[in-house]
């Protein structure tokens, strides 16, 4: 499917959008449902990779198939390891079967799990038969992946002694790890994090807990684009809290450099408003806490004509494409002019936006929404745009109802 974006001047007037559940809160909270069941859980995320992971924990099959859900193959890697009994093939698209998981396979096991690999070491296919895991502390590096550690902490309070999880360097995306915590102990899990080490108690859920899933920050990245590549853009957005879960929340302060104000609305929403020009022409960001939004952020300070260095990027590399090559690709396409190293970006100042470019996504999410906003500054094509079903399905859609002029087939 390709989306053919017209250049549309503006947006349309104060729009009011409403935006699903955070795929990242709700993956989360359906793996202490499967472990808990008296936990309720609303405002679901509609993304693909929730609907992978309810389908993988409400089955009963052998072979479970997360397709392009990283989120769920790390999560359910810790779960089915942990569920005495069950044997599961645990596999993915092909390039699911390129992401890493050995350091996640390496601590699983050092607790007791046995998993073996199906294809290459170190990767999915994963053959994961559960047991009753009884070894209550583990070392895992801390500088590769949130996600590896808090698969481990989400299974940790359904272990007999709990679990202690040493953390060997310094913590990638530490925000998502307080995120796990912090969801645990609204579910009335104790425990305690520093800096370098996590502990978590067994315990249960005796009476039945309900948690509304807020919505996704991440996802509202491409609507903070969208306002500040605008004249005079305003938007209000539900459901958002100021004292988010959510590392990405960091939007609400970031965008000032853009020009964007954000306002907490007393109905849990927010309005975001461009109420002038951005008072400089260069910004520098460290996004090793917030990498999902890198992508969104290098395309806006594009289509502002900013020059930008953002650092902290190193997890990029083994998302759903490789994203700093990805990026520098799709940028220079459109005339920019970008430098990358292991983990940053530098984009020079830019005259103009090339017309009428074909933008590649990589099947990356990702990569559609971030390039999508500058439809406001020039006509152009998403390839395979129907990627953004796996965490934002209605994202064309909004767009649309947003004044973009989309023409997708």
């Amino acid at each position: 499917m390709k989306a053919h974006l017209s250049h549309t001047p503006s947006l349309k007037k104060h729009a009011q959008i409403i935006l699903g559940g955070s795929k990242s809160e709700s993956n989360r909270l359906l793996i202490l449902q499967a472990l808990f069941s008296n936990i309720a859980i609303s405002n679901l995320s509609t993304s693909d990779d929730s609907k992978a992971l309810m389908e993988a924990l409400a089955g009963d099959k052998n072979l479970v198939d997360v397709h392009h859900a990283g989120t769920a193959m790390r999560f359910l890697a810790a779960y089915f390891a942990t569920q005495a009994g069950r044997e599961v093939t645990l596999t993915g698209s092909e390039r699911m079967q390129q992401r890493p998981i050995g350091m996640l396979v390496d601590a699983l096991r050092s607790m007791g799990a046995d998993i073996e690999y199906q294809k290459n070491e170190g990767f999915p296919p994963l053959l994961i038969k559960g047991k009753n895991l009884t070894i209550k502390e583990v070392t895992i590096a801390a500088d590769v992946s949130s996600q590896f550690i808090s698969a481990l902490m989400l299974v940790a309070p359904s272990l007999p002694q709990g679990l202690v999880i040493h953390l060997d360097g310094n913590v990638t995306s530490a925000p998502y790890l307080k995120m796990t915590y912090q969801l645990l102990k609204q579910l009335g899990f104790e425990g305690n994090f520093s800096r370098n080490m996590i502990c978590i108690l067994p315990g249960t859920i005796s009476e039945k807990k309900h948690i509304r899933v807020e919505s996704d920050w991440s996802s509202v990245s491409y609507l903070y684009s969208l306002v500040a590549l605008s004249q005079s853009g305003l938007l209000s957005v539900s459901t958002f809290e100021k004292d988010s879960l959510q590392g990405d929340v960091v939007l609400s302060s970031l965008y000032n450099a853009f020009g964007v104000e954000t306002v907490f609305n007393k109905d849990d929403g927010i309005t975001l408003q461009k109420i002038s020009e951005a008072i400089t022409n260069h910004v520098e960001f460290d996004l090793v806490n917030t990498p999902d939004i890198a992508q969104t952020i290098a395309v806006t300070c594009f289509g502002l004509g900013f020059s930008c260095h953002l650092t902290g990027l190193h997890t990029l590399k083994i998302k759903e494409t490789d994203r700093l090559h990805a990026l520098k690709i799709e940028l220079e396409k459109l005339g920019a002019n970008v430098n990358i190293t292991e983990d940053s970006l530098s984009l020079e100042k830019s005259v103009g936006i090339k017309m009428g470019v074909a933008i590649d996504t990589y099947q990356d999410h990702r990569m559609a929404m971030a390039f999508a906003p500058l439809a406001l500054k020039s006509s152009l094509l998403i390839n395979d745009a129907e990627v953004v079903s796996k965490s934002f399905p209605e994202f064309w859609d909004v767009l649309i109802d947003l004044g973009i002029l989309i023409k997708v087939k």
